[in-house]
């Protein structure tokens, strides 16, 4: 008996989230925090999800200052800022107490920007995809979170 993967998960409780490959080879997709929609990169390798700066009002953040100093690609000992009990809506799935971790996404944008790709939001990172028991089909462009 042949079982996709995508029937194997959706049976196990998870739901599917497409997503979509830029030019720059990252994975955007899409989720919304606090109501408000926004565009994200799929980043397994940062540990926590952010947002930008510029986000703060958009996704109605509370925001408190932090000692923590990002380093993302191309930059390092970037100043944040911290926002507690957010509520984060990916797909069908959500979870209403995530940290954020704000800074600049300057860095970020404009190196997507300059590969022809849209700026986005923020990042998905392994916090929020630990949270939702992540699933990553790269072959046919779907996460997958346990509802």
């Amino acid at each position: 008996m042949d079982v996709s993967l995508q029937n194997f998960l959706l049976d196990k409780g998870y739901t599917k989230i497409k997503l979509h490959l830029t030019k720059t080879n990252h994975f955007e997709i899409k989720a919304s925090i606090n109501g408000k929609k926004g565009l994200f990169i799929l980043d397994t390798g940062a540990s926590s999800s952010c947002v930008g700066f510029e986000g703060i009002d958009t996704f109605n953040l509370k925001v408190k200052d932090s000692d923590i100093l990002a380093a993302g690609a191309g930059a390092s000992d970037m100043e944040t800022k911290m926002s507690r009990k957010n509520k984060v809506k990916i797909g069908k799935w959500n979870h209403d107490k995530v940290v954020l971790v704000l800074f600049s996404l300057v860095h970020v944008n404009t190196a997507l920007v300059n590969h022809n790709a849209k700026p986005v939001d923020g990042i998905i990172g392994a916090d929020i995809l630990k949270k939702g028991k992540a699933i990553i089909d790269y072959e046919k462009k779907y996460l997958y979170l346990k509802l």
